[in-house]
């Protein structure tokens, strides 16, 4: 699986170089993230829960931060157990250009493995996840930079637009979380 994105972050580099490098940020960020802690220089212990169609697992895993060109980029390399569930291993290079005085764009690449019941449940629902995962995180990444509002239903807009499927809505119709999950469990389901 491979995911490529960009997005917009309301605060200078530096301040986007120093959130992405604090824990306790990175924490309140990461959907399901329980800890993160230091474990040797640049490496960290991670314990989630996520939950990926029908497989919901606690994860137990590591990352480590290589080609660190502050306050520029980085590559995160990452493994992580599942129990029963499976395991997830890859990486992700993150880079930070700057937008202007008071923004900056974070573009990523990451590339991932899974195997066990992940690797069972299909590619598209993995995908999905992981898409759906980021951009909770962004979401969640930006309110603690202090984005604003607009920014943030912008991102929300353009998530719940991808979801519905190219289907239009009512203007004014608020879209309901069964109705994202919906296709979610008729793939599941096949």
């Amino acid at each position: 699986m491979e995911l490529t994105e960009s997005h917009t972050l309301p605060v200078p580099q530096q301040r986007a170089w120093e959130a992405l490098n604090d824990t306790a940020i990175l924490k309140a960020c990461i959907p399901g993230c329980e800890s993160i802690e230091a474990d040797g220089e640049n490496a960290y212990t991670v314990a989630l829960t996520a939950a990926v169609g029908p497989v919901k697992a606690r994860f137990k895993g590591r990352m480590q931060l290589a080609d660190i060109d502050a306050p520029n980029s980085y590559t995160i390399v990452f493994e992580g157990q599942g129990g029963a569930a499976g395991f997830g291993k890859g990486d992700a290079h993150v880079k930070l250009e700057a937008a202007g005085d008071e923004s900056t764009t974070l573009a990523y690449t990451a590339n991932a493995q899974v195997g066990g019941k992940l690797a069972q449940i299909g590619s598209r629902l993995v995908d999905g996840a992981a898409r759906k995962i980021a951009g909770e995180f962004f979401r969640r990444f930006g309110e603690q930079l202090g984005g604003d509002a607009q920014q943030n239903t912008d991102e929300a807009a353009q998530s719940a637009a991808s979801d519905a499927e190219g289907e239009p809505q009512a203007e004014g119709a608020e879209e309901t979380p069964k109705r994202k999950r919906s296709w979610t469990a008729w793939i599941s389901k096949s």
